[in-house]
């Protein structure tokens, strides 16, 4: 064991002494109201460590509380989406049976006004996939009294004709496909041309002479000119007119929304159906001029509400 020098052991004793006498002062002096001397030293050295401890133990502690939190809000929001998902549903069921129930109680309204007219309502199944090809399939057939080139409508106005019919099924041509067509007319200068599809939306009328006046936005009726369709049944509104020789280029927007048709009446015979909304037009000043004549009949113009039409 090595030896210490006797005057290295006297200056670790002197030390020695020093510290102690340090701590003993420690202990006896006390600084203002902050306690002893010593006990000041020994809280300015933990605080440090306390410090960063206190800070670690916040930062852990708030990170276990975040991944908590946000894996009950998220499990919160999945059940808020199905939930909202469920309603958005349920709401289109209801708003698909509220049009649904539209429909039909226009269909059974205008059954009722034409009791004298024997038809037939049927429901749409099918449709042809072509793109050029406008064929619906209805739910009626030979049973039903259904036969081939009677007369579709719906209470807007025109739809095509039957071309096949089975025992329990039948298949109508529409007024847009290049194939399908009526006899119709204009309602304000009766001028008469077939109206036939292209395979588009929009109808065209042919063989109306340059000369004759046609006014877009005038209705446009059927002739009964074509042994299907009685009498002024709604064909269309005339959209587009451009000049062209010998005959005008005339483009029609449906009566009857084709491209949506869901139920259709089939008219078992040639017998007028009354539209009055679309045949009245012409009409009125008569009505008018015969009511101011004789005031006893007050109530003649509005006879066909009685139909269920307005005049």
């Amino acid at each position: 064991m090595v030896a210490i020098p006797s005057r290295h052991k006297s200056l670790a004793l002197l030390a020695a002494v020093l510290i102690a006498q340090l701590l003993l002062l420690a202990v006896q002096i006390k600084r203002d109201s902050r306690g002893r001397l010593i006990r000041v030293w020994a809280v300015t050295a933990v605080s440090p460590f306390e410090r960063s401890g206190a800070w670690g133990l916040g930062k852990i502690g708030g990170v276990w509380n975040h991944y908590f939190a946000l894996t009950s809000t998220s499990r919160e929001n999945e059940a808020l989406r199905v939930e909202n998902d469920s309603l958005k549903l349920t709401i289109s069921q209801l708003q698909s049976k509220a049009a649904e129930a539209d429909r039909l109680s226009a269909l059974l309204n205008f059954r009722h006004s034409q009791t004298k007219v024997p038809m037939v309502t049927a429901r749409v199944i099918g449709a042809s996939a072509g793109t050029a090809s406008r064929i619906v399939e209805i739910d009626r057939g030979e049973r039903d009294g259904i036969r081939r080139n009677l007369a579709v409508i719906t209470p807007d106005g025109a739809v095509g004709k039957v071309i096949e019919v089975y025992r329990d099924t039948a298949q109508v041509l529409l007024l847009t496909d290049k194939e399908g067509g009526v006899g119709a007319m204009l309602v304000e200068s009766r001028i008469q041309g077939p109206v036939g599809g292209t395979g588009e939306p929009l109808l065209t009328m042919k063989y109306v002479a340059t000369d004759d006046k046609v006014n877009v936005g005038e209705k446009v009726v059927t002739s009964g000119m074509d042994k299907i369709f009685p009498r002024d049944i709604p064909v269309g509104t005339v959209q587009e007119v451009k000049p062209g020789n010998p005959f005008k280029q005339i483009w029609l927007r449906p009566a009857a929304r084709l491209e949506r048709l869901e139920e259709v009446i089939i008219l078992l015979t040639q017998e007028s159906v009354d539209f009055t909304k679309e045949s009245e037009t012409p009409a009125t000043p008569a009505s008018t001029s015969s009511t101011a004549t004789n005031p006893a009949n007050a109530s003649a113009p509005t006879a066909p509400a009685v139909n269920g039409e307005k005049p």
